[in-house]
């Protein structure tokens, strides 16, 4: 299985709050549950590698009740 750019899951995640939990539930549903992911700097993520890559990078904005992706800090290439 080809791995999936993380771009894929920030994209999915625009206008649309998470929570750690609804985020793995959303991205299992839409991607797979078996479904690895790469970065820049990082490859062969499974969805909880990937959560958590993502929120060390600080891509994620907190929400009342929960958080989204922070687009101003998605790169574009």
């Amino acid at each position: 299985m080809e791995q999936l750019h993380a771009h894929e899951v920030l994209h999915m995640m625009e206008g649309n709050s998470y929570t750690e939990a609804s985020l793995k539930e959303a991205i299992v549903e839409k991607f797979g549950k078996d479904q690895l992911f790469y970065a820049c700097s990082a490859e062969n993520m499974n969805v909880d590698a990937l959560i958590e890559f993502l929120k060390q990078k600080g891509k994620f904005m907190l929400l009342n009740d929960g958080f989204t992706v922070d687009v101003t800090k998605v790169c574009n290439h």
